[in-house]
């Protein structure tokens, strides 16, 4: 049920989120404690404000009531997915080239499976990545399938 929430739940927001000049981000369904949540990350360029989410809230809400797709009661959420937002697609992959990234891969690469790093460039499905190994700077092409997980990271 929750990949079909999460999938309704996608189709229901994108054409709101999007009449808002919004980006939505991720949607997830889950479980915690004994309530389920339902959360919408949206974003924009510079961040979004709390009336933005507030809208997104109300509008979404109505069309959820008007469909009632979810049977399980559960709390809504509509909010900005934070610094550490995540990579979802090729088009957010590409639109972050300069940034600093966690990723996470399916299988090793030189013996790792999570990597931080600046994106240094997203083309022909190939996410090129400067790392570092104490104070070597390194590059590690990563082809877009062998990625699990992307998200902005925080550079200490």
């Amino acid at each position: 049920m929750s990949s079909e929430a999460v999938k309704i739940t996608e189709e229901l927001a994108r054409p709101i989120v999007e009449s808002l000049s919004l980006e939505l981000v991720d949607v997830e369904y889950v479980k915690e404690g004994s309530n389920w949540f339902l959360r919408v990350y949206i974003d924009k360029e510079g961040g979004v404000e709390i009336d933005e989410c507030g809208l997104v809230s109300e509008k979404l809400s109505a069309k959820l009531d008007e469909l009632d797709p979810i049977k399980d009661a559960y709390f809504l959420e509509v909010s900005s997915p934070g610094a550490e937002r995540p990579l979802k697609t090729k088009a957010d992959i590409a639109n972050h080239v300069g940034s600093y990234v966690n990723i996470k891969l399916y299988e090793k690469i030189d013996g790792d499976k999570e990597f931080e790093g600046t994106i240094k460039s997203f083309e022909n499905d190939i996410l090129t990545l400067e790392y570092k190994v104490k104070t070597r700077k390194k590059e590690l092409s990563v082809p877009y399938d062998k990625i699990a997980k992307a998200r902005l990271a925080i550079a200490f």
